[in-house]
């Protein structure tokens, strides 16, 4: 189909970018979630402003005690980047298992998680990193903690007339020892089932963990039950056999024609454990 007509405006700052937007303007990045929209007629803006060519949002900034991603970073670049592979190997894994080439060269991390589609791989592992989302709208900054950043189905804390600028990620023991995994929907290649996990331990227990789970319900959402039963347990295949158990608990998961309640409760099940197993044999 055919998109209805719309003004298009190319903003070179996110303070120019906040003045252009309207009451009827959306948020043009990467594209891949808001065209095929467009073209379905889903969405229908007045005008679009586009932020692809704003600098201070395309880079990987390695801090002391964070790194900071801007917004309109690419999945390949973080696929590619040193700096995230040392200090959070999931990142450059979930990066990897994004759509294919041109989707990774396109897409970008601010527009994914402002989108939130409930199967999108970038809710579950910045979930999982402990991260925080910095927003700025007209009225200046805010800083939004990921936990707090994910409310519902397509939903987030993000408010009219603002945007997404930057992600940061602790440089944290947990973040060093992460895996990303995910049970794809073999077109799309997004996430029927997807589980990060990020675990630190002291000596042979678990000291903290973070599991973060996409595609499972109708929005990605944090395993604390399965966090809590690790810790100050051993890394083992019993332990996490029996940490797992509780991992679609107090949640509703979905079922659609590509996956029943029941066969997505399993896979959650197994894709949990199978991070876990990972991070088990990492040792």
């Amino acid at each position: 189909m055919i998109p209805t007509s719309f003004d298009y405006k190319k903003a070179s700052s996110v303070e120019e970018a906040l003045g252009m937007l309207g009451d009827d303007a959306q948020i043009l990045g990467g594209g891949h979630s808001l065209i095929p929209a467009l073209k379905l007629r889903l969405n229908a803006p007045g005008t679009l402003v586009d932020i692809s060519k704003i600098d201070s949002l395309k880079v990987i900034r390695d801090n002391e005690n964070s790194i900071t991603i801007g917004a309109g970073v690419t999945h390949a670049e973080i696929a590619a980047s040193d700096v995230l592979a040392q200090h959070c190997p999931m990142m450059g894994q979930a990066a990897n298992a994004i759509g294919d080439i041109q989707v990774r060269n396109r897409g970008t991390i601010g527009g994914s998680i402002a989108h939130a589609d409930p199967a999108a791989d970038w809710p579950a592992v910045l979930l999982a990193t402990d991260a925080n989302v910095i927003i700025q709208g007209k009225n200046g900054k805010r800083t939004v903690d990921i936990d707090q950043f994910f409310k519902g189905f397509f939903e987030t804390a993000l408010e009219e007339g603002e945007i997404i600028t930057t992600i940061s990620i602790p440089k944290t023991a947990f973040n060093r020892n992460s895996t990303y995994v995910k049970f794809k929907q073999p077109a799309s290649r997004f996430a029927l089932v997807g589980c990060a996990a990020a675990v630190e331990m002291d000596g042979g227990s678990v000291k903290s963990a973070r599991i973060g789970l996409t595609g499972v319900s109708e929005y990605a959402y944090r395993a604390t039950g399965v966090e809590n039963a690790l810790a100050g347990k051993a890394l083992n295949a019993d332990t996490i056999a029996s940490a797992v158990s509780g991992v679609t608990d107090s949640v509703d998961v979905m079922s659609d024609h590509y996956a029943s309640e029941k066969y997505r409760s399993h896979l959650a099940h197994v894709f949990v454990k199978r991070a876990l197993m990972n991070l088990s044999y990492s040792k």
